[in-house]
């Protein structure tokens, strides 16, 4: 058998309903491989060993009865260090946040998580406050990319991507307010999704509002959805949170014949990579190939970044006026500045951004009358050299001009996910991301479990291990 730590939460399920593989086992797998990899990789800034292992025998005993107790029983699994975990801190990648607090409530994600059993192994790194599409913070330094760790993996959630694509455990939890799921899975080679806005229950509220996703980091598309149905349905604590919907893994095997596709190569707008753009060109021609309608033709929205920038920044002064002007000189500077150009927007610059964003959504449920999944790159660029915010200085001020594909989705709220359709010729991944109808999550991953079959995905070589 392949080292426990190397198989998805599937094959881990199957293999403990067989009893060939354990979950201790699994779970000394997995602990193994982040003791050898983290201290390059830096994706874990919390791991609890004894507890873990606590967790996976009590599981063990459950199995041995032939009795489990959820779907995910004895599978180890992360947590972003922005979600709430009980008895664990969580820091959110800043100095400034008090250690020595009562950590005595769960997220409802992580609550979700412990219902079903997940093994929880510890807390993966982000950059202060999940701010932005790279993997370095002032507490816990530079997380790497186990393809190239002159690389960032993305961000916001950097160690749950760096890990994932590492074999550090099949399962991450993450979040998303702009692109913070895709961003890193198509850096790191994963499959990340942006569940439907509300799918996923949230609390505490995001400062930076309904653009906030959370959802699953997986190295599969049926871990995805099988994480994915754990993690949905209504919490009290969430006013946008919906009931219970269908399950995302009925029909997952259903292909991609006679689905209608646009592809966008662009967005009208985008400037792309060339290596970015030939590999989701033959990732678009491959949709061709399993039967679906693919019509090269742009959604008919221009750039809202602008909109995208007062909803955000916005959200980034609230997150900072916490804070006196002796602790912000301890904050990143980029997040602080970001700040302070939110604090300069009013309330008519706020609701001039919102009434973009409704008018986003409504172009979005005509262009879906006709189309029913929108095909775009993930990312206009491979992973970005650590210790660089911008990949071309001269034409960007900011990270998300790099990344124009992922925060129009997170203004109108739509699935989206991001899965590997190849390498740059440095050897470095490219996603490719499949936007789908409000509600239609399982389309989405139903349409990439199709690619993923057809388009294997490599596994990164880390000669460096």
């Amino acid at each position: 058998m392949s080292n426990p730590a190397d198989l998805p939460a599937t094959e881990l399920i199957e293999a403990y309903r067989r009893k060939s593989l354990s979950p201790v086992e699994a779970t000394r797998a997995v602990l193994a491989r982040i003791e050898a990899l983290n201290p390059k990789l830096n994706a874990f800034n919390l791991v609890d060993a004894d507890g873990a292992l606590a967790s996976a025998r009590a599981s063990e005993a459950r199995w041995a009865k032939g009795s489990p107790q959820g779907a995910l029983d004895g599978v180890p699994v992360s947590i972003k260090d922005i979600i709430l975990t009980k008895g664990w801190p969580t820091l959110r990648g800043s100095t400034l946040v008090e250690r020595n607090q009562p950590w005595d409530e769960d997220a409802p994600a992580t609550a979700r998580l412990r219902e079903a059993n997940a093994v929880i192994i510890g807390k993966t790194t982000t950059p202060e406050f999940g701010w932005k599409a790279l993997g370095d913070s002032p507490l816990t330094g530079i997380t790497r990319n186990p393809w190239d760790l002159e690389r960032t993996p993305g961000g916001s959630s950097a160690g749950a991507a760096a890990h994932v694509a590492a074999g550090m455990g099949p399962l991450a939890l993450g979040t998303d307010g702009g692109g913070s799921i895709r961003i890193p899975s198509s850096f790191s080679g994963i499959v990340g999704i942006k569940p439907t806005f509300g799918r996923v229950a949230a609390y505490p509220p995001s400062a930076f509002g309904v653009v906030a996703h959370l959802g699953p980091m997986t190295r599969t598309v049926a871990d995805a959805a099988l994480m994915l149905d754990v993690l949905s349905g209504y919490d009290i604590r969430d006013p946008w949170s919906v009931p219970d919907r269908p399950s995302v893994s009925d029909g997952l095997e259903g292909g991609a014949k006679g689905l209608r596709i646009a592809y966008s190569p662009n967005l009208g707008y985008g400037q792309v990579d060339p290596d970015v753009r030939a590999a989701v060109d033959q990732g678009a021609r491959a949709f061709a190939e399993l039967g679906a309608t693919v019509d090269t033709v742009d959604p008919g929205f221009a750039n809202p970044r602008d909109a995208f920038m007062v909803l955000w920044t916005t959200g980034a002064a609230k997150v900072l006026s916490a804070f006196t002007p002796e602790q912000q000189a301890r904050i990143d500077p980029g997040l602080v500045a970001s700040a302070r150009f939110g604090a300069t927007k009013s309330a008519v610059d706020w609701y001039t951004a919102d009434a973009v964003r409704n008018a986003l959504i409504q172009t979005m449920v005509t262009f879906h009358r006709r189309y029913d999944l929108l095909l775009t790159p993930s990312v206009a660029i491979p992973a970005l050299p650590v210790g660089y915010d911008l990949s071309d200085p001269r034409n960007q001020a900011h990270w998300i001009d790099w990344t124009p594909f992922s925060y129009p989705f997170n203004m109108t709220r739509q699935p989206a996910v991001s899965l590997p359709c190849g390498l740059t010729k440095a050897g470095l991944p490219i996603g490719l991301q499949l936007v789908g109808r409000w509600h239609e999550d399982g389309l989405v991953l139903r349409a990439a479990r199709a690619f993923e079959k057809a388009r294997p995905f490599a596994r990164p070589p880390m000669p460096w291990q």
